[in-house]
């Protein structure tokens, strides 16, 4: 095969950032300090061992759009919620404050992909987007290996009625009670359902709610805030 899968998520500590941003925050478009956030950037590449070079980030948008990359590019990826890769030791990055970080793999076929599947872009389908494109590019579902990284939890993630209702139309199995007896959205929930119904075999998870665990970003427990990245990339040296 020549490569091995590895998917890293971060968390709040080690970074350069300071204020709501402190300290490992890697969003440029936060309102953070752009040379803090670069700094964070680069020991997030050291640290991944492929260099800041090739860790491809995305401008995202809250869409279903997906984006496949072949080597490094300059500027986050626009307008963009998922990307799909052949190319080992390019690492595909997520950014996420809530959402859901959502990494797949098919390491027979050498195909990945990382999606930022928050309420919207869920609720409009960029999962079957990606699956699709992760199959053109030789990809077999079945094959495919999926981890959501740390996110909102339905037992803290309250919303309207009538929004639970509709995101729940969409996305059956995401509709919750919180822990207040509100309505709610287990959006991993909801996810994984559309994973496994898709033919998806595996199914993992990180269990953390961002809006419980102080180490990491939460958009909802207090904005503005930094942005938590989850990275997969296959790792040519680790074969």
């Amino acid at each position: 095969m020549g490569f091995r899968v590895r998917r890293v998520t971060t968390s709040r500590a080690g970074g350069f950032s300071t204020g709501p941003y402190s300290s490992f925050n890697l969003g440029d478009h936060v309102g953070d300090d752009p040379e803090a956030v670069s700094r964070n950037r680069i020991r997030l590449g050291d640290e991944l061992g492929v260099g800041a070079s090739r860790v491809v980030w995305m401008e995202q948008i809250h869409s279903r759009n997906v984006t496949t990359v072949d080597g490094p590019v300059s500027e986050p990826v626009p307008a963009t919620d998922a990307l799909v890769t052949t190319t080992p030791d390019l690492a595909l990055a997520v950014l996420s404050a809530d959402c859901v970080p959502l990494l797949l793999s098919d390491e027979s076929a050498g195909v990945i992909a990382a999606v930022h599947a928050g309420r919207v872009g869920a609720r409009i389908g960029i999962v079957p987007r990606v699956l699709a494109e992760m199959e053109k590019a030789g990809a077999v579902v079945s094959r495919i290996g999926a981890f959501m990284g740390p996110a909102a939890s339905g037992r803290q993630y309250e919303v309207p009625a009538h929004m639970q209702a509709d995101v729940e139309a969409h996305l059956p199995g995401s509709a919750t009670r919180t822990l207040k007896g509100t309505p709610g959205l287990d959006l991993r929930a909801g996810i994984r359902r559309q994973l496994l119904e898709a033919g998806v075999k595996a199914v993992a998870e990180d269990p953390r709610c961002t809006i419980e665990d102080q180490s990491l970003f939460s958009h909802r427990r207090g904005a503005p805030t930094g942005r938590i990245a989850s990275v997969i990339w296959m790792d040519s040296s680790g074969a």
